[in-house]
């Protein structure tokens, strides 16, 4: 039974190793800067227009 447990260790710890490495190299979603600047470009669009009304 001893020589069960000393077996599982390793294995325990490979699977955790796997999973965490699986985990931390997991694609994400790269942003970039677009959305802010678009945001930014409609900003500077209505400042620029000149005031009609008033």
């Amino acid at each position: 039974m001893a020589a069960l447990a000393w077996l599982l260790i390793p294995l325990v710890a490979a699977v955790g190793a796997g999973l965490w490495g699986s985990w931390a190299n997991r694609t994400r979603k790269i942003r970039g800067d677009g959305p802010e600047l678009d945001g930014y470009a409609r900003f500077r669009e209505a400042m620029e227009r000149p005031r009609t009304g008033t």
